[in-house]
């Protein structure tokens, strides 16, 4: 890895709080500009992006969402290729955080000489106390997959990227994916036609698997030939395999906010759920596979080589 890489584990794995992404975009802009790249800080719906390039004539934006999460009791399980089983773990999830509501009402009751109204009080403050943990709580400090990862191969593969291609592409470091994909958002708003238009390869936990999947949307997927060059670009090696899905699969990230956008993630597989991720948003998500970020970024640096300015 690069010391820049380096440096982002060992100082920057928490970004969370307005003064640690302060400190992180201000350290970012000056890597990125000491190598000729032209950052700048876009804002909007409470999110601060980094963007160098033009992505209003970029023929493709990179893009990873550098903000991180609350740290939780339990992993958010994501099967991107199994919604059944998706489905099955946020209602499993929600029923947790149900079962602890109920549990308290009941203690309550029980316990006190409380009033309906004190009861139903109470419900609803520990239901605002739970919403705000998941999205505003304390800082994980593990964040190595979710998305460390992602802010590495995206700077990693702008560092390395030759200047003959810079013109063709965008980095784009998304803020507040976890907050709804607040930044991504914000992005597109402004930037209508790459929203319709331009490819998108949005980096999103990629460290902590031997099956890095590329997920397109819908409307990408019935561009054969688009898929066709990202396949050619991205492609696997050794232990590592790579796969753009055709079929089935779904990937909840800063991708869903372009019309040709691709999620790219490193997933693990099982013979009952099939393809899943694991560990992140709790203090287990430390696993950081180098040759994750290599493979990702050298196809980057292909497929940025292949394709041409459009007009």
């Amino acid at each position: 890895m690069l010391p820049q890489s380096m440096k982002i584990m060992e100082d920057f794995q928490v970004r969370k709080s307005k003064k640690q992404k302060e400190a992180f975009r201000a350290w970012l802009c000056g890597e990125l500009e000491a190598a000729g790249c032209v950052p700048k800080v876009e804002e909007g719906f409470t999110a601060k992006n980094v963007v160098a390039g033009d992505p209003d004539t970029a023929k493709v934006i990179f893009s990873a969402h550098y903000d991180t999460c609350a740290v939780l009791p339990i992993p958010n399980f994501i099967t991107p290729r199994n919604l059944f089983f998706y489905i099955c773990y946020q209602m499993l999830f929600l029923l947790i955080f149900f079962l602890v509501v109920f549990t308290a009402e009941l203690a309550v009751f029980f316990l006190t000489d409380a009033s309906l109204e004190v009861g139903m009080a109470v419900s609803y403050a520990l239901c605002a106390f739970m919403v705000w943990w998941i999205i505003t709580g304390p800082a994980n400090k593990h964040t190595a997959n979710d998305n460390t990862s992602g802010v590495v191969t995206l700077l990693e593969t702008a560092l390395a990227m030759p200047r003959e291609d810079r013109e063709k592409v965008c980095f784009v470091f998304f803020d507040n994916e976890e907050k709804g994909m607040l930044g991504s958002a914000a992005f597109t708003k402004r930037h209508k036609k790459a929203k319709k238009e331009t490819l998108n390869i949005n980096f999103d936990c990629v460290s902590d698997g031997d099956f890095i999947q590329f997920f397109p949307g819908k409307r990408l997927k019935r561009d054969g030939a688009a898929l066709e060059q990202i396949g050619e670009a991205f492609a696997g090696r050794g232990e590592k395999r790579t796969e753009v899905v055709r079929s089935f699969g779904f990937y909840p990230s800063d991708n869903a906010s372009f019309k040709r956008g691709v999620g790219v993630c490193a997933l693990k597989q099982n013979k009952i759920v099939g393809y899943y991720m694991n560990r992140i948003h709790t203090a287990r998500d430390t696993v950081f596979e180098e040759e994750n970020i290599e493979l990702l970024r050298d196809g980057a640096l292909r497929l940025a080589k292949k394709i041409q300015i459009r007009t």
